[in-house]
């Protein structure tokens, strides 16, 4: 595109973001405007959910109209939702988390003042080539603007009437004015976009707090990392290096025996294949561990299968997840659930165990459900706390209810997407 066609697109996509989204930002207005109006009898707070919703949509869309067009990135600023309850006590939590969330205010602010700023930065390079244009009208139209005159040209032509040699003045104005709306159109749409950026990307206060949370996760994983190595170092040097050792030693004491004593040389060998047996049993284990070959092979759903199968409990399992997820991704979500699962066993004196995995919106859902007696909670728990942190390196969440007396209904999300076309759906019970 040349040039020239970048500003002529310029002056049009100025104009058509404020003409085509000027009614649903005054919606937006007139929402803010009842959630105001009416907090005062309680109805404005019951309103902030739906008007958060609404707000949210706008401001994507204009953070996907700033890439487009001026290829100025915005993040979000938003806090990743909980899983909330249901009823007017969970509509409840809809109302103070949306309430009490800084960037649901700051779309706020931006619905209200953008019509405002945009009608200058965005509207003006329009406003002068709509106004060269219509010079371009009075010249051609000389004669009938003498007869009758029109709005702000009437003065100018009512003086020079019978003067045709001005007859050409308001064109000639119309060629500087389409010239400087063409050429501040650029600038002013960028201006636009700036300032869209100043209300609805994060403030450095977030930015700060993102990178205070990256830095503990990072830490995180580093620490679970290590302690993971320990542990695998650990278990090779008390199981299987132990027992390649005795089978070593069996070995040579058969050898030395097998001419005196071919009995206890016999006995010797069973004992040697008895320990690599064990041995290999240990290394497969600790394989399956470190990441399991069905995880590799097949994916997380049949890994998680695969693992429901070998628990004690009643576990049903329920898959909606469209395709191959990122490697690191399928491990950490399998891990926590072999944590959650392991809990359950535990400590929850349940029968059945019901896992729901489904991909919503970029998000790996994940929800373990038991018929327990209740009474987890994470902030006395390791396990959960494990599962919190290796959920929180990818920036996933858990939420947990486990009211006494239970059922216990475990949450997590994981941001994600698919890497394979192949659609993986499976249900029933392991």
């Amino acid at each position: 595109m040349t040039n020239t066609n970048k500003r002529w697109s310029a002056v049009l996509e100025g104009g058509f973001w404020f003409f085509v989204m000027l009614v649903p930002m005054l919606l937006g207005t007139v929402a803010l405007t009842l959630v105001a109006g009416l907090a005062g009898i309680g109805l404005g707070l019951l309103l902030i959910p739906p008007a958060a919703v609404y707000l949210r949509w706008l401001a994507d869309l204009r953070r996907k109209k700033v890439r487009t067009w001026r290829g100025i990135e915005i993040p979000e600023p938003y806090r990743p939702a909980p899983e909330f309850g249901t009823g007017f006590s969970g509509y409840w939590e809809k109302v103070r988390f949306h309430g009490t969330d800084p960037a649901f205010w700051r779309d706020a602010a931006w619905v209200v003042t953008d019509p405002v700023v945009g009608a200058f930065l965005a509207v003006l390079p329009i406003a002068l080539v709509a106004e060269g244009l219509y010079g371009f009208v009075i010249s051609a139209l000389w004669n009938l603007f003498v007869d009758h005159g029109f709005n702000d040209w009437y003065a100018f032509v009512h003086v020079h009437r019978g003067n045709d040699g001005l007859r050409w003045a308001p064109a000639a104005l119309g060629v500087l004015e389409i010239a400087l709306g063409v050429a501040i159109a650029p600038k002013m749409l960028e201006w636009h976009a700036r300032w869209s950026r100043v209300l609805l990307a994060p403030t450095p206060a977030q930015v700060e707090a993102r990178m205070q949370h990256l830095t503990q996760t990072r830490a995180d994983a580093v620490d679970t990392q290590a302690a993971e190595l320990r542990r695998i170092e650990r278990d090779l040097h008390d199981g299987a290096q132990a027992r390649l050792v005795a089978m070593g030693m069996h070995l040579n004491a058969a050898s030395q025996l097998l001419e005196r004593d071919p009995e206890a040389a016999q006995k010797l060998l069973l004992e040697a294949r008895d320990s690599s047996a064990k041995a290999l049993s240990e290394l497969r284990d600790l394989v399956r561990g470190i990441h399991p070959p069905v995880l590799a092979d097949r994916g997380l759903v049949d890994a998680v299968r695969a693992t429901a199968l070998d628990s004690p409990l009643d576990v049903q399992v329920h898959a909606e997840v469209p395709g191959r997820l990122d490697a690191p991704l399928e491990s950490a979500a399998y891990f926590a659930i072999s944590e959650a699962l392991t809990n359950v066993a535990k400590h929850a004196h349940a029968g059945h165990v019901w896992i729901d995995m489904r991909v919503v919106s970029g998000l790996l859902k994940i929800t373990v459900s038991d018929d327990g007696i209740g009474g987890a909670d994470a902030a006395h728990g390791s396990g959960l706390h494990g599962i919190e942190r290796r959920l929180a390196t990818f920036d996933g969440i858990l939420a947990l209810s486990s009211p006494q007396g239970g059922p216990t209904v475990v949450t997590m999300e994981l941001p994600c997407a698919s890497s394979s076309p192949k659609t993986s759906s499976s249900s029933g019970t392991a």
